[in-house]
C-alpha cells in the first residue's frame, strides 16, 4: 500500500501540472479565437477553408496589437490616442471605469512603471504571522493626510491565485525588502512556499 500511495503521488506531481498548463493554453487559444467574430463573414478562416484551426486567433489578437502599437507610438498616433482618452472621460459612466483600468494598465505595462518592482516581507493578517507583499507604490490623494510619512501602499496577494489579494498601507519600517525578485516571489507564491527562491527546483526551472 506504501508503494501505491507513493507512485499515485508521484503521478499526479507529473500529470496535474501537465494537465493544467495544457487547459489554461486552451482556454486561452479559445478566448482569443473569438477575435476571428470581427472579421467579415467571408473573411473568416473556418469558411475560406471549410474547417476550424485553433490559433488563428491568436495570430489575428497579436497582428492587431502590433498595429494599433506602431500606431500609437508615432505623432499621429499619439494625438489620436489622446482624443479617444478626452472624449472617454466626458462619458459620466464610461469615465469612472475607463480612468480606473487604464491607470492600473499604465502602472503595470508601462515601461516607467514602478508596479510589482519590489517584494517585502510583512506581518500580515496578524501580529506573528509573516507573509509576502509587494511594493506599488506611497500612499497618495486624501490618504497620505492622516498616514506618517513613511507609509508604503503594498499589494498582498492569495495563493495559489495571486491576482487576488488585498491593498494595505503600512510604514516602511514594518516590511523587511527581500534580496529576490519580483518572479522569483510570485513563484514562492503561486506554489504556496514548496518552490523556494535559489533552491533545486527553482534553479531546475532557470
Amino acid at each position: 500500500m506504501a508503494a501505491i500511495r507513493k507512485w499515485l503521488l508521484a503521478g499526479l506531481l507529473v500529470i496535474v501540472p501537465v494537465a493544467i498548463t495544457i487547459w489554461v493554453l486552451d482556454w486561452i487559444v479559445g478566448t482569443l479565437d473569438q477575435t476571428l467574430l470581427i472579421l467579415p463573414a467571408q473573411w473568416q478562416p473556418d469558411r475560406l477553408l471549410g474547417f476550424h484551426i485553433p490559433g488563428f486567433g491568436v495570430l489575428l489578437a497579436l497582428a492587431i496589437l502590433l498595429v494599433v502599437g506602431a500606431t500609437a507610438s508615432n505623432f499621429l498616433g499619439r494625438k489620436l490616442v489622446g482624443w479617444s482618452n478626452a472624449l472617454l472621460h466626458r462619458i459620466p459612466v464610461v469615465r469612472s471605469i475607463y480612468s480606473g483600468v487604464k491607470q492600473v494598465s499604465d502602472t503595470l505595462f508601462s515601461e516607467n512603471g514602478n508596479a510589482f518592482r519590489t517584494a517585502v516581507l510583512l506581518q500580515w493578517p496578524r501580529e506573528g504571522v509573516w507573509t509576502i507583499g509587494f511594493v506599488t507604490g506611497v500612499p497618495g490623494g486624501d490618504a497620505a493626510n492622516h498616514l506618517p510619512g513613511d507609509c508604503l501602499s503594498v499589494y498582498v496577494p492569495t495563493t495559489p491565485n495571486p491576482t487576488g489579494g488585498y491593498f494595505v498601507m503600512l510604514r516602511k519600517s514594518d516590511c523587511v525588502e527581500l534580496k529576490m525578485n519580483v518572479d522569483e516571489a510570485l513563484k514562492y507564491v503561486v506554489s504556496m512556499g514548496v518552490v523556494i527562491p535559489g533552491g533545486p527546483a527553482d534553479a531546475a526551472a532557470k
